[in-house]
């Protein structure tokens, strides 16, 4: 299956980006690609790209990532509702606290007065 993706050039620390179409098997970092359709500079926000290949390939069965479907809906290349990117937040579970708080108040607190005892005969002997 055909996938349009970004794939990452330039030096370190300075990203630009390459909106590539390339097989779904191929790693983004292979370099493996059939054709450039257009680049990304995230530092100086430029977006270029080639709307009538995309519409081309796209037509022909070619599926754009999640950023790329949201980044053409920008470009008004495609129509249709932007999808979420971001990963789901997991709800984190509740601790059962109730049922611990009582079980402290039922426990008496260690005599205080026998331990101070002891330490007062070692320091004065």
């Amino acid at each position: 299956m055909l996938k349009i993706r970004l794939q990452r050039v330039g030096r370190k620390n300075i990203a630009t980006f390459r909106v590539v179409l390339t097989e779904s098997q191929n790693s983004t970092k292979s370099g493996k690609y059939l054709e450039v359709l257009g680049s990304y500079d995230p530092v100086h926000k430029v977006k270029e790209v080639d709307a009538d290949r995309i519409k081309y390939w796209i037509s022909k069965g070619a599926q754009p990532s999640e950023t790329l479907h949201n980044f053409f809906i920008d470009k008004k290349i495609i129509a249709g509702k932007k999808l979420n990117v971001l990963p789901a937040k997991k709800s984190i579970p509740k601790r059962k606290e109730a049922k611990a708080a009582p079980a402290e108040k039922k426990t008496a607190p260690a005599p205080a007065a026998s331990s101070v005892s002891g330490t007062d005969e070692k320091q004065t002997a």
